[in-house]
């Protein structure tokens, strides 16, 4: 029985023509500001650490730690929050979320023990920051499937976008306040942000009468096929997905680029000032790593639109690789600069990949609960590249080693994408 009856779809039809503005690129800005404000935040990390260390005597691989602590718990939260995204909808986990994020980075100025760094940091900001990559472009890949791509490449590039932003804000905020009460005010303006973004995040087109794209078909007989290929490839849930090959190759691939991705966000800094970098120079670098990653975003999108997600993704390990190489043999800026430049394009391209590829082979109708059990997976490995990276360094002295296998993980996942097959069709799905 078709979803859409004639006289409805001749209304809508009339509507759609008329309209000049689909309202899927709202869902697409708002993802972008929520992004925007999450990992502004979190990428801010590596700009206090030093300031921390200071004060509290607390050394690189405790805060490495903790940072390590906080991805875990707000990575694996990636499953309930898909999860909850697909049974409630979006704008209730990401409202929640942002009060989460904005009450723990705010308490962040209260922090006197390491253990309240836990709890507060640790439990209370990643439960918030759980609720936003995969909330809101799990949500864009149920607005789109002609542009999946272009829209999740902005969607996600409010990530970079943060990262390029609040950093050097929080480094020049806690030159002049103090890292506690520049912790208070980024806080307090983040929440305000992602509360107010998530109001007008909608669940999919279905709800406001649209269809994705904007499309809406003028006459549902010539359309019935197309529209049961949709309803077909809709018909993945995650239990079927745990079922297939490509599922569990893409969880390998992911883990194996995720598992260092935070390590340059976090060391990056503390690596520059040994190399003896003023900090607030320093603190460019994370600036840097966002605009290239913005850009990486913005470019790799379209460009998967028309020559495939696949090899797409190959480029970006491979130039991630090339990255870390970089990192490793840096002796100066000079070097570093185009390092953390190639780094921030593979890291956006990436991200930014992830969530159409998963829309691609697995539909839009389970794809919260997909995303976000990929996400959970493999994105909690992030966890330990950090601390690994910091326990290296007071072994070692320095990042040389940890940048080494760094660069060996991401071109096991270039390998590893020649493997990668999309899934066969669900039977009796018509």
């Amino acid at each position: 029985m078709s979803a859409i009856e004639p006289v409805n779809t001749e209304s809508r039809t009339e509507t759609a023509n008329q309209q000049k503005f689909f309202y899927g690129w709202i869902v697409v800005a708002c993802s972008f500001t929520v992004l925007t404000a999450a990992y502004g935040v979190q990428f801010s990390f590596g700009v206090f650490m030093p300031e921390i260390s200071a004060e509290m005597g607390w050394g690189r691989t405790e805060l490495s730690l903790s940072y390590a602590f906080y991805v875990f718990v707000y990575s694996g939260l990636g499953i309930v929050s898909g999860w909850c995204t697909d049974r409630w909808g979006p704008r209730i986990v990401i409202l929640v979320g942002g009060l989460l994020l904005g009450s723990g980075t705010m308490l962040m100025s209260q922090v006197h023990a390491l253990w309240q760094l836990y709890v507060v940091f640790g439990w209370i900001a990643a439960l918030g920051m759980s609720a936003a990559f995969v909330p809101c472009n799990s949500t864009v890949v149920r607005w789109f499937i002609e542009q999946r791509g272009l829209a999740l490449s902005i969607s996600t590039s409010g990530s970079s976008f943060g990262n390029f932003l609040v950093p050097p804000l929080a480094a020049a905020l806690i030159t002049a306040y103090g890292w506690r009460v520049t912790y208070l005010l980024i806080g307090l303006i983040s929440m305000a942000i992602i509360v107010l973004c998530s109001l007008f995040i909608i669940r999919d087109p279905e709800t406001a009468g649209l269809q994705p794209d904007g499309a809406v078909p003028v006459e549902p007989a010539p359309q019935s096929e197309p529209q049961t290929q949709v309803r077909a490839a809709d018909k993945w849930t995650l239990a079927t997905a745990r079922r297939t090959s490509a599922f569990w190759m893409l969880v390998v691939i992911f883990t194996m680029t995720w598992l260092v991705v935070f390590m340059p966000v976090i060391h990056i800094v503390p690596f520059a000032m040994d190399l003896g970098v003023s900090q607030v120079r320093a603190s460019t670098l994370i600036s840097v790593i966002g605009m290239a990653g913005f850009g990486g975003r913005l470019l790799m999108g379209p460009i998967s639109d028309r020559l495939g997600r696949i090899p797409a993704l190959r480029v970006c390990l491979l130039l991630q690789t090339l990255a870390f190489l970089g990192f490793a043999f840096s002796t100066n800026m000079s070097l570093l600069y185009p390092a953390v430049a190639v780094f921030g394009v593979s890291y956006g391209g990436t991200t930014a990949l992830f969530p159409a590829i998963v829309g691609d082979f697995f539909g839009r109708v389970a794809v919260g609960a997909i995303v976000g059990f990929i996400f959970a997976v493999a994105g909690s490995t992030a966890a330990f590249g950090p601390a690994v990276a910091g326990y290296l360094y007071d072994v070692y002295g320095d990042y040389e080693i940890a940048f080494l296998l760094s660069s060996g993980l991401n071109f096991l996942g270039v390998v590893l994408l020649f493997f990668l097959k999309r899934p066969k069709p669900l039977p009796h799905a018509t």
